[in-house]
């Protein structure tokens, strides 16, 4: 169920404070720190251009990962906070949350749709609109899935599918309370206008009559 977890590369900080993240900047590393999970806090660095390419790639902050830090047991964290240069907007410090398997934490997971071949609209030649191409969801952190599955399977032109909808796994609820839309089937442009052509025509027969 879990889907594979990304590994986020550390190493730990030889000393705390100002001066000695100063230091670790200098010598091309973002200064962190792991807290939490009943265990005293551990000062981290990260290579600064892994981390900017990163962020640049976005989700950071909603991204589960598996921090490897040389000495230490691995241990699953996300991050929490991101401080920038107000000038630059460059990351020069973070902070990391660490997670036990029982935790629930929020997370952007991938929406997988299956059934084409047996959704009657698409085969008419409808158009299948993704509004979610993945899902906020609270989950479990010892059982993340790695996407949930939309089937399409009976979908009509017109057709929309909202989560409520969407068998979602054991322990996974959605964060935002209102039953919103994840897709919907539309017309090709052809077939709409076909159809706008024959409205018209039966309204104008309407009017004759």
């Amino acid at each position: 169920m879990a889907g594979e977890i990304p590994d986020l590369v550390a190493q730990e900080r030889a000393g705390t404070g100002k001066g000695a993240a100063r230091a670790a900047r200098r010598a091309g590393m973002v200064p962190g720190v792991v807290y939490g999970g009943d265990v005293e806090p551990l000062a981290i660095e990260l290579p600064f251009n892994d981390l900017l390419t990163r962020l640049k790639k976005g989700r950071f902050l909603a991204t589960l990962y598996n921090l490897k830090v040389e000495g230490q047991e691995d241990v699953r964290v996300i991050c929490r906070a991101v401080q920038r240069d107000v000038v630059k907007d460059l990351p020069t410090h973070v902070d990391f949350l660490r997670l036990r398997r029982t935790t629930r934490v929020n997370l952007h997971i991938p929406v997988e749709f299956v059934g084409h071949e047996a959704a009657p609209g698409l085969k008419r030649g409808g158009v299948l609109t993704v509004v979610r191409a993945d899902v906020d969801l609270s989950v479990i952190a010892g059982d993340i899935p790695d996407h949930i599955t939309v089937d399409l399977t009976g979908k009509q032109i017109g057709d929309t599918i909202t989560i409520s909808e969407v068998t979602l796994p054991e322990g996974v609820k959605p964060t935002i309370e209102r039953d919103f839309v994840i897709a919907n089937i539309t017309a090709p442009s052809g077939l709409a206008a076909q159809d706008d052509a024959e409205d018209e025509a039966e309204t104008e027969e309407g009017g004759e009559e």
